[in-house]
């Protein structure tokens, strides 16, 4: 059951005035709930208990932490078809979107419990040596200690996977760090029932009052005071640039700066070779035209620019992904906002000098996005900046350029990306080599003929790149070591 409430460590609390509701894109009106937003008091209570978790459940072990994971993931298992009922109303997704984010969710978790219990401290000794000259060498033991209580904003598009319980709150809490998660707005009532699994987990396993909260707000001030808060030393987010940098700054203006781990997205450009054109466009336009339009294009690592060498193949090619994405039924948005930065940030491409519009616009219902693919000349997008950001949605802009210098010059036009793609065959991988070069310094993970969407939760998997896809390209924010995030080295000398 839905209270409305944010939880202060193990209590539901609510003694605010002001309310909201989430929205359910489906049915086009607001959900039945209404979230009450937290008060500055309970904010600091949070922090304060959080601040106090922390120097028990830093040393609580570490297959006491991963039974701890497991039994979150248990606890979010068994809240069952409610779960899958109440993400679908607030999202608008599918069923079948849902189940899977839900098993991929659980998975996270569970693997970063079995993660836990091997040597993820890495411990490095090296014995003294006292008799070395010119002077001794003293005994030296090098680990890694958890940063303290870390402050996650959930994301729009994954309420589940990047949220609530997600990657980041589960590799924070797997290290020794508790979490106060600042529920997203627009899933309120998703993040309140797995708050209510991760609270029952940390009950049943003996966890410190404090190792999680979960606060509820429609607006930007909780965030603003949770970042400031001194009890907070590391922040955890997933979403647009505006905001991840704003998050980061605030950061930085402390009196004593933190660190932010932010994802914010990126347009993960594609670089399809003359001879794939060729010989296999009907294959790939099959193959980008599901991947642009997947999960209606509200994924972060959505191909939205596709580069090719001008020729009549470009061309048949561009034609072939625009008919194959009209083929795909228009899908609903997560919410009107999203809806509408959707439409203003693709008429504004589409309303640029030169470029043209390959898909028909359609009059379609609320919350209904239209997909779009445009063409434009490699000279014209290079001049044009506005055509370089990020439209979020199922939208893509194919760009003609004039010859291999100038494919390299729109490459290093552009910013820091979460992924890359080259497709080609092998005749042309000399070719390819001064693109391939040159990408992968602009991304965080390469793709060699395939798509993008699709991010593996594993150890070798990378999902972060080059500011501003994230704030820290050292660092992943999927798979087993995102951990890396939440640590810092300490180097003890002479221990006995």
């Amino acid at each position: 059951m839905i209270l409305g409430n944010s939880f202060i460590g193990n209590q539901q609390k609510g003694d605010g005035s002001l309310q909201f509701k989430t929205f359910n894109p489906s049915l086009n009106k607001d959900n039945e709930w209404s979230f009450i937003e937290v008060t500055a008091l309970e904010l600091s209570e949070a922090t304060e208990l959080a601040s106090q978790a922390f120097k028990i459940y830093r040393n609580i072990s570490d297959d006491k932490r991963a039974g701890f994971l497991e039994e979150i993931a248990f606890e979010i298992d068994s809240l069952g078809d409610y779960l899958i009922q109440v993400y679908c109303q607030e999202s608008g997704l599918s069923r079948d979107r849902a189940i899977a984010e839900k098993d991929r969710t659980l998975f996270q978790i569970t693997s970063l419990a079995t993660f836990i219990r091997s040597d993820w401290r890495e411990l490095t000794k090296e014995d003294a040596e006292p008799d070395r000259l010119p002077k001794p060498k003293p005994k030296l033991e090098k680990t890694y200690l958890p940063l303290g209580p870390v402050a996650v904003f959930g994301s729009s598009n994954f309420p589940l996977a990047y949220s609530t319980g997600g990657g980041d709150t589960a590799s924070a809490l797997a290290v020794g760090c508790p979490v106060i998660v600042k529920s997203h707005p627009m899933h309120a009532g998703t993040g309140e029932l797995v708050a209510s699994a991760i609270i029952k987990a940390a009950i049943k396993t003996g966890m410190p009052n404090g190792v999680f909260s979960n606060l509820n707000s429609a607006g930007i001030q909780l965030g603003i005071d949770l970042v400031k808060n001194p009890n907070i030393k590391a922040v955890g987010f997933t979403g647009s640039i505006k905001a991840g940098r704003a998050i980061f700054d605030i950061a930085n203006s402390r009196t004593e700066p933190i660190p932010v781990f932010a994802e914010m997205g990126s347009v993960n450009p594609v670089v399809i070779s003359p001879n794939s054109l060729e010989n296999e466009a009907d294959h790939w336009a099959a193959q980008y035209a599901d991947s642009i339009t997947q999960g209606n294009g509200q994924f972060c690592t959505c191909p939205g620019l596709i580069l090719g060498l001008e020729s009549n193949h470009l061309k048949k090619f561009s034609s072939l992904l625009a008919e194959k994405i009209m083929q795909v039924k228009p899908q609903l948005m997560l919410h009107p906002n999203i809806h509408s930065a959707y439409v203003r940030l693709g008429s504004e491409a589409k309303n640029s000098e030169n470029v043209f519009e390959l898909t028909p616009s359609m009059n379609l219902d609320s919350n209904y996005a239209g997909q779009t693919i445009l063409s434009v000349k490699g000279k014209q997008f290079l001049s044009n900046v506005n055509l370089h950001n990020e439209v979020f949605g199922p939208f893509s802009i194919i760009v003609s350029c004039a010859d291999q210098e100038e494919l390299l010059s729109v490459i290093n036009s552009l910013e820091g990306q979460l992924t890359g793609t080259v497709i080609f065959d092998q005749t042309e991988k000399n070719d390819f080599e001064p693109i391939i070069e040159e990408l992968k310094y602009k991304v965080g993970r390469l793709i060699f003929n395939g798509v993008p969407t699709g991010v593996e939760s594993s150890p070798a998997m990378n999902h972060g790149g080059p500011y501003p896809a994230s704030s820290d390209s050292r660092f992943t924010a999927v798979g087993v070591q995102s951990i890396r995030r939440w640590i810092r080295p300490i180097c003890y000398q002479n221990r006995h």
